[in-house]
């Protein structure tokens, strides 16, 4: 069979807003979130497009755009359009993380599809909480035999079967960022999340992740309820 190779462009955009900028009068803040969200729904018109907070998770971001296009090109040209509009300088890119979707080189045991998929899943978006993080594995992972890393990439499945109602979106960054994979995780309940982590932690895929930091708990929003949050709009 032909390798795997890359299908959709993932684009994970984190923004904090000027302490300035949420000092500013209200009509001034009111016509920047006009703008914002007008420049959201063109987004949304163009490819998957997905709004979280991060307000009062992290201090060094407010929200996260999250778009999946199979055109690059559409992306860039949306966060041109973004920085040269009167809210780019209101802004603040805290972090960005570029990826792709791409077809397991593991194959899943305990989900006969899982394996194969090589587009986001069209059924996500509607849980309340997105768990996102950067990850690199180790030089070691990559020298191991294909069947050892198989076998060990089955205790790491067979762990997270265990918390059904989280569903994963793992997207791949090989030459493209400085990261290897970014890994978005849909949930309802934090605690769930935070348990997966925790019990992923003793498993032995662990020992051959070299970082995955940052993380950031995001919160779904609309548009309009993202300005309100980030202090925009009242």
């Amino acid at each position: 069979a032909d390798p795997p190779t890359g299908k959709e462009f993932v684009k994970f955009s984190f923004f904090r807003l000027r302490d300035d900028v949420r000092a500013a009068p209200p009509a001034d803040r009111a016509a920047l979130a006009s703008e914002l969200r007008a420049l959201i729904e063109r987004s949304a018109e163009r490819m998957l497009t997905r709004t979280y907070s991060t307000v009062g998770t992290r201090a060094d971001t407010d929200f996260l755009i999250w778009q999946v296009s199979d055109d690059l090109g559409e992306i860039q040209d949306w966060h041109g359009a973004l920085l040269g509009s009167d809210v780019g300088p209101a802004l603040q890119r805290s972090h960005s993380f570029l990826s792709m979707t791409m077809r397991s080189i593991y194959s899943n045991p305990l989900h006969a599809g899982a394996g194969g998929r090589d587009r986001l899943r069209d059924d996500g978006g509607t849980a309340d909480y997105l768990f996102v993080y950067p990850m690199v594995k180790s030089k070691a992972w990559y020298q191991l035999p294909q069947a050892e890393r198989q076998a060990i990439m089955n205790e790491h499945i067979a762990v997270g079967h265990k918390y059904h109602d989280v569903q994963i979106n793992t997207t791949y960054s090989y030459g493209l960022d400085d990261q290897e994979f970014v890994v978005a995780f849909e949930a309802d309940n934090p605690g769930r999340f935070l348990a997966l982590v925790r019990e992923l932690r003793t498993s032995r895929s662990t020992s051959y992740t070299e970082r995955d930091t940052p993380m950031f708990t995001c919160r779904r929003q609309s548009p309009d309820e993202l300005m309100r949050s980030i202090g925009l709009r009242g």
